[in-house]
């Protein structure tokens, strides 16, 4: 392959390398003129679920749903309430699913123990599935087999 021919798969690796992460904050204004609250306000973002997208957190989401939950943590970081505070109203607000790592308790005990339980079961099942193999042995070969081998192989 030609180095004109590589280029686009250099461009392309070059993109997916030090494309880094964008947050989703569309709007400058929507940003906190102090960088330290800013900073924070997006590490309390990057902990809260987007519930359009469910699958990322706010700071991710172009959703307009999480552009008003980065406002309101916005709100309440220039407020002066503390990391805990707003996480506390975010999830008496919106339950226990907003949080993108949900605290443990009995009504997530299962959520989090399942990979543990999965791992469990792999090593149960595949314990087993090698304890009862049996080795089987050939019977030996009868003297007509034997000659007809010997025959085959070139051993007369």
């Amino acid at each position: 392959m030609t180095f004109s021919r590589r280029i686009p798969a250099l461009i392309l690796a070059a993109g997916l390398i030090g494309g880094g992460v964008a947050l989703a904050v569309d709007d400058p204004s929507e940003m906190l003129p102090n960088p330290a609250q800013e900073k924070r306000a997006e590490a309390i973002g990057a902990h809260l679920r987007c519930l359009v997208c469910q699958n990322e957190s706010i700071e991710d989401s172009s959703a307009p749903l999480a552009r008003d939950l980065r406002k309101v943590v916005r709100e309440q970081v220039s407020a002066g309430k503390n990391d805990q505070q707003i996480m506390d109203w975010m999830t008496e607000r919106y339950g226990e699913f907003i949080r993108l790592a949900p605290r443990f308790s009995w009504s997530t005990a299962l959520l989090w123990l399942m990979p543990a339980l999965a791992l469990v079961a792999g090593l149960v099942i595949a314990w087993r599935a090698t304890k009862r193999r049996t080795v089987v042995t050939p019977a030996p070969l009868t003297d007509d087999e034997r000659a007809r081998l010997d025959a085959l192989s070139g051993r007369e």
